[in-house]
C-alpha cells in the first residue's frame, strides 16, 4: 500500500501548478476553489479555469495531500501533510517498520 501511496504522491507533486496550490494552502489553509483560483491568478499569474484547478485539486485529494470539507454551500480545501510524513519516515528512518495496511 505504501508504494501505491508513494506513486500517487509523486505524481501529484510532479506538476508545478499543484505545488503552487499546496504552497497557497500552506500560507492559508481552508480555501474555497474560488479563493485558490484568485490567489493563483494574482500571485503567480496563472490564468487557469476553475475546472482546471478543480482537476488539480482532485489529483491532490487522491494522493491524500488535500482534504475537502463542506460547510453550507461552500467546499473548503485543507492541506494534509500525513502522506509526506510517511515518505520521509520511509526513507529517513529505515529502522522503523513499514505499515502493512
Amino acid at each position: 500500500m505504501v508504494l501505491v501511496v508513494a506513486e500517487d504522491l509523486f505524481k501529484a507533486l510532479a506538476d508545478p501548478t499543484r505545488r503552487r496550490i499546496l504552497d497557497e494552502l500552506v500560507e492559508r489553509d481552508g480555501q474555497t476553489l474560488f479563493e485558490i483560483c484568485a490567489r493563483l491568478a494574482n500571485k503567480h499569474g496563472l490564468g487557469l479555469s476553475r475546472q482546471a484547478i478543480s482537476q488539480h485539486l482532485a489529483v491532490l485529494e487522491s494522493a491524500g495531500l488535500v482534504v475537502s470539507r463542506r460547510q453550507g454551500r461552500y467546499k473548503f480545501h485543507d492541506l494534509n501533510t500525513e502522506p509526506l510524513e510517511l515518505i520521509v519516515t520511509r526513507w529517513l528512518r529505515p529502522d522503523t517498520p513499514e505499515s502493512t495496511s
